[in-house]
């Protein structure tokens, strides 16, 4: 299992995310543009130091991101989706993609993913953040495959 970050805005969520990486044996992918200059000290800081033990994959653009990772499917966390992610039957090798905290994904990148789940919240609530979302589908995600290391 793997995660991905679509064009992230906030060093700190990354930096949480790619210590729940590490943590869970998931690589991290960041695809840029990030919203910040990558190394920036948020992000230092909410590595700590799990950046030796964490996999983090940094890809120039969404193009290189999808030709590095063929043969994978795609499941974008999204409001826009109708399946919830604990309706969704989750393959080893999946790559869950969030999109930016500011925009979510454009339509081309809703339009080639293999899958969109959503989590179910309380009517009137916008959105989770980006990085508690990707602890819950990931830990679904792993829970359904036996990834539990």
């Amino acid at each position: 299992m793997e995660i991905a970050l679509y064009q992230p805005d906030i060093a700190p969520n990354v930096g949480t995310i790619i210590r729940l990486g590490a943590c869970m044996g998931a690589p991290v992918h960041i695809i840029e543009p990030c919203g910040f200059p990558f190394g920036t000290k948020d992000l230092r800081r909410s590595v700590m130091d799990y950046k030796d033990i964490a996999e983090v994959h940094r890809h120039n653009s969404w193009e290189d991101f999808v030709e590095s990772t063929k043969g994978q499917r795609k499941v974008l966390l999204t409001t826009r989706a109708s399946k919830p992610y604990t309706d969704f039957a989750f393959s080893n090798n999946d790559i869950l993609l969030l999109g930016r905290e500011s925009a979510g994904v454009p339509e081309d990148v809703h339009e080639i993913v293999d899958g969109r789940v959503l989590i179910p919240m309380q009517q009137g609530a916008r959105s989770i953040n980006v990085a508690l979302s990707a602890s819950m589908v990931l830990g679904e995600a792993l829970r359904q495959t036996d990834g539990f290391k």
